[in-house]
């Protein structure tokens, strides 16, 4: 099913009768020469400015619904937290620790991302986790010049690249990504549509250049670049592709194995045991974890949605290999999270299946089946339909509704009791503030900071409806060693300050 040819598609395309209702990218020397096109020799000119526009509009609308939803104190998780106190401390040149995870730690020893760190600058001209939020709705925008342009190039219409870079800014792996506030993975987005724009134009050497940086990002990139290499071997550059594929295998392994432990003050990579025991603590066999994984609906359900929003044409390129890494820790992991199509972990999927669209529309143009060739002609817009038809059920939607700008009593309520605490001092939350707090005061968790005492305890007291007539008494059961006075309370939040 896939074709692996060694052509580069620039060869491939100049070979190829044009599919009906297609134009045929231009090949003629001069198409490269086009003005302000950038296009290739062998490839269709594709314009900058339309991109640009899609590219804009998709980050107003992603950076809109983050801001909306941070401004509503609607943080699905402590992830902004954590990363807007890690990115705090690069911008202020400090070793990146973490105290939402606990106090003093390193978030190296956590996840091994130090491209995070690229975000300080931008951090010193808006020091604030909102920062952060943007510069993923950047990150996520830009990405979709890459898939449209592509597309344009490759298949030689710009109907195809518009409709494509539409479809893939709405893809479903993008929405939840933007729904779950900031991640790290905001720069692998990029990097991989890169990656794979060089696999499709034959640029075996830019194509591993773009796929290194990505053992930066997170430390299970190390197997998506050695998988990069897989392709690259596959694809005929067999010395390059090896290599590479050493390099991923060995950044993996370098990071789980010796990095994390020597960061973590666990002295070990605790992900391990996501894979390792079941969701109640329990150890579990491997015979048991793939024999659940197989068995699984929700894994399924997440692997049929993936490949169809490309109509399964992305199943005729090699590019969709690449998949395989990420699909395959997240089958083995035992944490529900990790299945489905909720949060942040599908957006790295989505410019490889996208893009291994593109590469399998245009290598069925020459497939001896007929009807294959006829679907080649008809997937795009059918994609795009989809994407355009799933987006009113996923989260960007929400932008449509009056009630999603309406800031209702609790907004006030959260709002007065952030206003309590001192600027610069240390304070102990819950998930809903914790990122409002990281831009200029010393956060901690209510859930990990037991083994310090800090300045204020700031409590949403839906999270401890049995503590909720008597917040003192809560806090004297997290912090025995203290004394803490009730200074200000609502219906919603109650604040203590420390005698």
């Amino acid at each position: 099913m896939l074709d692996v040819g060694n052509k580069s598609p620039e060869e491939a395309v100049g070979a190829d009768a044009p599919a009906v209702g297609i134009p045929a990218p231009a090949s003629a020397p001069e198409a490269s020469g086009a003005a302000g096109t950038g296009a290739p020799a062998g490839l269709a000119p594709a314009p900058l400015r339309p991109y640009l526009i899609v590219a804009g509009v998709l980050c107003a609308l992603y950076f809109l619904y983050s801001w909306v939803q941070y401004a509503h104190f609607r943080t699905p998780s402590w992830d902004l937290g954590i990363f807007g106190q890690s990115v705090r401390a690069y911008a202020e040149f400090r070793a990146p620790i973490v105290d939402i995870k606990g106090p003093g730690f390193p978030i190296l020893g956590d996840h091994f991302s130090p491209v995070t760190a690229l975000l300080a600058p931008l951090y010193w001209i808006w020091p604030s986790p909102v920062a952060l939020l943007f510069a993923q709705a950047a990150l996520f925008a830009a990405s979709s010049v890459v898939v449209g342009r592509t597309a344009q190039q490759v298949l030689g219409s710009r109907a195809a690249g518009l409709g494509l870079a539409i479809a893939y800014g709405l893809s479903w792996g993008l929405q939840e990504a933007v729904k779950s506030d900031f991640h790290e993975i905001a720069f692998a987005v990029p990097l991989l549509a890169l990656t794979c724009r060089a696999l499709i134009l034959g640029r075996w050497s830019l194509a591993a250049s773009w796929a290194i940086p990505l053992i930066l990002v997170k430390e299970d990139m190390g197997l998506t670049v050695a998988m990069v290499g897989a392709v690259l071997f596959l694809k005929g550059s067999r010395r390059l592709g090896a290599a590479l594929a050493a390099f991923g295998v060995a950044a993996f392994a370098l990071t789980v194995l010796v990095l994390i432990p020597a960061a973590s003050s666990l002295g070990q990579y605790d992900y391990w045991s996501k894979i390792e025991k079941t969701g109640e603590g329990a150890d579990t066999s491997f015979g048991q974890i793939v024999g659940d994984a197989l068995a699984s609906g929700d894994r399924w359900e997440m692997v049929f949605y993936l490949l169809a929003i490309t109509g399964f044409l992305a199943l005729r390129s090699p590019l969709v290999l690449l998949v395989l890494p990420t699909l395959g820790w997240r089958f083995l992991s035992q944490d529900p999270n990790h299945w489905g199509m909720l949060w942040h972990y599908s957006a790295i999927l989505m410019p490889i299946v996208f893009l291994a669209l593109v590469d399998g529309a245009r290598a069925v143009r020459t497939s001896p089946r007929a009807w294959l060739v006829s679907y080649g002609r008809v997937v795009v817009p059918v994609a795009t339909a989809v994407a355009l038809a799933l987006a009113a059920h996923l989260p960007l939607r929400e932008l449509t509704k009056p009630e999603t700008y309406r800031a209702d009593a609790r907004v006030a309520q959260a709002r007065a009791a952030l206003a309590t605490v001192p600027e610069g001092a240390s304070v102990e939350t819950d998930v809903s503030l914790l990122a409002h707090l990281t831009a200029d005061h010393r956060v901690y968790w209510a859930g990990t900071s037991q083994d310090v005492d800090p300045d204020y305890l700031v409590y949403d007291l839906r999270g401890w409806s049995q503590h909720a007539s008597d917040p003192e008494l809560l806090a004297s059961q997290l912090h025995p060693r203290a004394r803490y006075e009730l200074t200000h309370r609502s219906d919603g939040f109650a604040v203590l300050k420390r005698r």
